[in-house]
């Protein structure tokens, strides 16, 4: 998996880092149960702090994209993250609200906004 990160956007760079890794596992370019690399190891490899893998790591492993083994080091997890629940679905819908509410002030439609939305799901499930 390549990891691409954009040093010019106001969004942080772990956020990115944490995104990337969880398309990543979406889309089945990292398995469940497949060794990631150190925290050391990714910092060199993109050429960003140690620090701020290691926030993207611990972000991961308290959602439960990944676990973090003394002897196996950091692996997805081979278990999956948690199913979504009712908090999950919460923080979603409110996740998507500014997105919805941008579009919506722009003239997009529900009809393209929802094509959108399903061209992105596709891509992540790996359908045509």
């Amino acid at each position: 998996m390549i990891i691409q990160l954009d040093f010019e956007s106001e969004k942080p760079i772990y956020s990115q880092l944490t995104e990337q890794i969880i398309e990543g596992i979406a889309k089945g370019d990292l398995s469940y149960g497949e060794t990631l690399p150190s925290v050391r190891s990714m910092a060199a490899d993109i050429g960003i702090n140690l620090h701020t893998v290691n926030k993207a790591y611990q972000q991961l492993k308290v959602d439960g994209y990944i676990v973090i083994h003394r002897r196996k080091g950091v692996v997805v997890n081979p278990e999956g993250p948690p199913l979504a629940d009712n908090l999950f679905k919460e923080s979603l819908q409110m996740s998507l609200r500014p997105y919805i509410a941008k579009a919506v002030s722009r003239g997009i439609s529900k009809e393209e906004f929802q094509q959108y939305v399903n061209s992105i799901y596709k891509d992540m499930k790996g359908e045509d």
